[in-house]
């Protein structure tokens, strides 16, 4: 079985396969995965690295893969007051998504409860999800 050990610096390098994997799965440091080509592959990566849409991993034989935001159930949130709805996601440190005149989080009924009471309107939708990395990440 060939190990992804490490994230390319440069995403333009030619791919060999593609890697699809949900949020919740590029952030694991260790795991087993499918290729879109139905091999398995080890993956063995840098704790606290987080893989996103259009990375590309090399791996021990030296192919590149590159990486697919996997499509996720999400809620869509639009709302007169973002920031006050993105105040309270973040105090529950909940992985949001920021997109122009949107937030996106993963679903979760007791949230979607919330910013519903919030005044938000909140779409069911399923998307890709890239979430801010934070204030110390790339």
């Amino acid at each position: 079985m060939v190990i992804v050990r490490e994230k390319l610096a440069s995403p333009a390098a030619q791919s060999a396969g593609r890697l699809c994997l949900a949020f919740e799965r590029r952030q694991r440091s260790r795991q087993r995965a499918m290729l879109d080509s139905g091999e398995e592959i080890g993956m063995v990566m840098p704790r606290g690295e987080v893989l996103r849409g259009g990375d590309r991993v090399l791996a021990s034989d030296g192919r590149v893969f590159e990486v697919v935001s996997a499509p996720e159930r999400l809620l869509h949130i639009e709302a007169p007051s973002l920031a006050r709805i993105a105040y309270h996601l973040g105090n529950r440190h909940v992985p949001v998504q920021v997109g122009e005149g949107f937030l996106r989080i993963a679903e979760d009924h007791v949230l979607e409860d919330m910013l519903r009471r919030l005044g938000a309107t909140v779409t069911h939708i399923e998307a890709p999800f890239e979430p801010e990395g934070g204030a110390y990440q790339a």
